[in-house]
């Protein structure tokens, strides 16, 4: 399609009021950012930025409500009428940075604070009152040629801030752009510096990479040519055949796209990868358990089996049914069936769905301790093979012979 500029841009009333309103004040204020570049694409992004002359002092004076997001940075949160924030960032351009964090001069003007930015898809600006357009660096014409390109000098761009590296390959693998040659060339060359960035800001970008790539393989493949697989994620090694090219393709099988379940797929060891971006403890357990149990396959759809494989898996079940239809598209739609079938009868699976407690047990004079949690996993195994027998009087009849009989 061609891009051109239009009339105006869908921009939510909230967001034309403190415009107006800073104007007004005397501060000249443009929409810049990624809902300016999203809905030239049409993308829908009603998320507008404000860039202005105003400082950061001068917005919290203007606006009773705002919250400090980045007041250093010049970025101020204003609360509309209903407390949702929108961002007015000071005009800037940087005077000092190392790679992951810049200090920056304020009173400067749109066209420096735009030259300041990434890449040019990401440094067009417009008017929300007057409705006009800012497009120093030609933006509008690498989005007609569906291509990524730094603004000005990319190894400049890329020494500023390392990240931008990542960054490209988000908005190419989202977009379907490439990227322009001298800047992917500046890429590679500058990629070291990845060392250099936080745990959090790689994860970050990493999983929204995924998230919003049209396909989840080709970010993969990006990010082991530039290097920053072996760098952050050796883990994930190439999964290929003799000839050493990847074979991803099957990523686009998963049925969400989850960046979470991506990794831990890709990964040979997920709880080392996300404990090296910082991830969650939930996301660390939730990796674990996927490499803990993704050897451990039913044999078939009996449903006595798949009872009993459920039971072992526990909440590593859905992950492991999506990594199944990954690797085996109808292995995975026959798991997914059955599992789905066992679920529905409501048989009981866990500790937790037996219809005995650890109090009913000693009800009947059989004390606490490990005795009674290898009881307790006896009668589970007992329903497990037999649903049926998950009634408390047949439990504890269970339960009274094996005390009987003893270990």
């Amino acid at each position: 399609m061609t891009i051109e500029f239009p009339a105006n841009l869908p921009i939510p009333e909230e967001v034309v009021s403190i415009a107006r309103r800073l104007e007004e004040a005397g501060f000249e204020t443009w929409c810049v950012g990624g809902a300016v570049r999203d809905n030239l694409l049409k993308v829908d992004n009603k998320d507008f930025d404000l860039a202005t002359s105003a400082t950061p002092g001068d917005v919290q004076r203007l606006f009773p409500r705002t919250i400090p997001i980045g007041v250093e940075h010049g970025t101020v949160g204003v609360l509309d009428s209903r407390r949702r924030p929108h961002e007015v960032t000071t005009f800037r351009r940087d005077v000092k940075t190392d790679g992951r964090h810049a200090v920056v001069e304020f009173g400067v003007s749109l066209e420096e604070d735009l030259a300041r930015r990434d890449f040019t898809i990401n440094a067009i600006a417009h008017h929300p009152l007057r409705h006009e357009w800012r497009d120093p660096f030609d933006g509008r014409l690498d989005l007609d040629r569906r291509v990524v390109r730094a603004v000005g000098d990319p190894e400049r761009r890329f020494r500023e801030d390392y990240l931008r590296i990542l960054r490209a390959i988000r908005f190419a693998t989202r977009f379907g752009f490439e990227i322009e040659p001298a800047t992917w060339a500046a890429a590679r060359t500058q990629a070291e510096g990845l060392k250099n960035l936080s745990a959090e800001r790689v994860r970050e970008e990493w999983f929204r990479a995924l998230l919003l790539a049209r396909q989840a393989d080709e970010v993969v493949e990006r990010w082991a040519e530039v290097g920053a697989l072996k760098m952050w994620l050796p883990e994930i090694g190439e999964r290929g055949k003799g000839n050493g090219e990847w074979v991803l393709q099957g990523l686009d099988r998963f049925p969400v796209r989850d960046p979470v379940l991506i990794t831990a797929y890709l990964s040979s060891d997920p709880a080392a990868t996300f404990t090296r971006l910082r991830c969650s403890n939930a996301d660390i357990e939730r990796g674990r358990l996927i490499h803990h149990h993704r050897s451990r396959w039913p044999d078939s759809g009996d449903e006595r089996e798949m009872r009993r494989w459920l039971a072992t898996v526990g909440r590593a079940a859905d992950d492991l049914v999506g990594i199944a239809q990954v690797d085996d598209p109808d292995r995975g739609a026959a798991l997914a069936m059955a599992v789905g079938r066992v679920r529905a009868s409501g048989a009981p699976l866990s500790l937790g769905d037996l219809a005995v407690t650890g109090r009913d047990l000693q009800g009947i004079g059989i004390p606490a301790g490990p005795g009674m949690g290898t009881l307790l996993r006896r009668l589970l195994d007992e329903v497990l093979d037999d649903p049926s027998r998950n009634s408390k009087a047949r439990l504890l009849e269970i339960a009274k012979k094996a005390a009987e009989q003893g270990p």
